[in-house]
Order: C-alpha cells, then sequence, then structure tokens
C-alpha cells in the first residue's frame, strides 16, 4: 500500500484553489463544484466540499467544518521548500494567517506555520536535514 493523496473539507472549492494556486505555487489538475485536486509531486492535494462530506457521514459521525475562526484540526500539511522566507512571505501576501515565522531548528531544518483560508495548518519548511 502506498499514500494516495489527502482531501480537506472545505466550504468554497474555487476559492480554496486559488488561494493555494496563488500562495504556494500550486497548478490545479482537476476543479468541480465537489471536488479538486492539485499537483504537489508525487502525492496530490485533495479538496471536497463539506456539504457533500457531512451528507456522506450523515449518521456515522459528526463532521466538523474546517473554520478560521475556530481552533485548526488536529492535522497539518506540509509544503517542502527551497526558500522558506520567501514562500512563507508569499503565502502571507495571499491572505493566510502567520503563526510562525521561519526558524531554524536545532536539526538545521528551516520551519514555519501558516493557516490557509479555511483554518487548515500548513507548514512552510526546508527539505529535512535527518
Amino acid at each position: 500500500m502506498k499514500f494516495g493523496y489527502t482531501i480537506i473539507f472545505v466550504e468554497d472549492i474555487a476559492k480554496t484553489v486559488e488561494f493555494y494556486q496563488t500562495a504556494f505555487g500550486l497548478e490545479a489538475q482537476t476543479v468541480t463544484p465537489m471536488f479538486a485536486q492539485m499537483k504537489t509531486g508525487e502525492v496530490s492535494l485533495a479538496f471536497g466540499a463539506n456539504n457533500n462530506e457531512r451528507h456522506e457521514l450523515a449518521g456515522v459521525i459528526d463532521f466538523r467544518d474546517n473554520k478560521s475562526d475556530q481552533d485548526p484540526a488536529g492535522i497539518q500539511i506540509s509544503f517542502v521548500s527551497e526558500n522558506v522566507q520567501a514562500d512563507f512571505a508569499r503565502a502571507i501576501n495571499a491572505g493566510a494567517t502567520s503563526l510562525i515565522e521561519p526558524n531554524i531548528k536545532p536539526w538545521g531544518q528551516t520551519v514555519s506555520r501558516v493557516r490557509d483560508l479555511n483554518g487548515v495548518l500548513v507548514g512552510i519548511v526546508s527539505a529535512p536535514t535527518f
């Protein structure tokens, strides 16, 4: 088995795709009102509609929307960058919320964190050095 993709459930797929194109330089592969998929390298990042997932899970489990005015879900997506400082600034200029500015960890990796327009945690990091 291998990891296939991640789906982030959002209120507005078109707006989220536009944000990820501007903030992180991703290219859309597929965009529909209910689903979008972005090129990120070997693994895709996808977005699904909150309403659709809420319907799919009805009667099985409660579904909590990602919202920028609430605490984030306990998960983070991360983008590996060759220039963390510049890519962090690009994300902020596109409307991401700054959480942790780029800083070098004791093991040599540069790490930063933002929240996207849906409140999702996003890491912008250099390649791991371990």
